[in-house]
């Protein structure tokens, strides 16, 4: 397709029913679907003549703990023939099972893992989905929001023992606390002392 424009109505057309919203925002197409419509989805845009989307760039999630459904998981597509990006999107709760792409996308594999050691969602039928990134062992997911700071065990090396060690962190876990004020509008609180001092002068 020649404009992101006509690629959004030429998908919209063909997959009324599986676009719940697209938008075109940073030269980039963005579609929300549902995840029972991944496959499907995923399929038309890498082999239709007029999307072409055949590279797989990556696989991420955002965590939103406090939400219903936690996740969002996304995918960024590329179509070299028409210069073109997309990014999919769907949402979903903490433990739901979402369909695998390495059977489109060979490449999904490794990427697959990753967000499954970084956030502990899983992958149905997926060949090998087991820990990338983090040693054997570790216990959580370090890019979930609620994980701690400190992390839950720390390595060292033990002279009395004169070798490495496996301990659990013996400092006090502090958790993220997440602010989503606005840094331009300041918090509640100093925004509160500024009104106070404007009444008393």
């Amino acid at each position: 397709m020649n404009t992101l424009i006509e690629l959004e109505k030429k998908i919209n057309s063909e997959l009324t029913t599986k676009i719940n919203n697209s938008k075109i925002l940073h030269d980039q197409l963005y579609l929300e679907i549902n995840k029972e419509d991944l496959i499907d989805v995923t399929l038309f845009l890498k082999t239709n003549k007029d999307t072409k989307f055949r590279q797989l760039i990556d696989i991420t999630a955002v965590d939103y703990p406090e939400e219903t459904q936690r996740f969002k998981i996304v995918y960024l597509l590329l179509s070299h023939e028409f210069n073109q990006r997309i990014i999919l999107s769907y949402h979903i709760s903490e433990n739901e099972l979402i369909n695998s792409l390495t059977s489109i996308f060979p490449a999904a594999n490794w990427m697959e893992r990753e967000v499954f050691d970084m956030y502990g969602i899983n992958f149905k039928d997926h060949p090998d989905l087991r820990r990338i990134l983090t040693d054997y062992g570790f216990e959580g997911h370090p890019l979930r929001k609620d994980f701690p700071l400190t992390g839950n065990y720390e390595v060292r090396y033990s002279e009395e023992q004169k070798k490495v060690i496996n301990e659990p962190v013996k400092l006090e876990q502090n958790y993220r606390n997440f602010d989503y004020e606005s840094p331009w509008e300041g918090t509640k609180y100093i925004k509160e002392q500024t009104d106070n001092n404007d009444k008393k002068n």
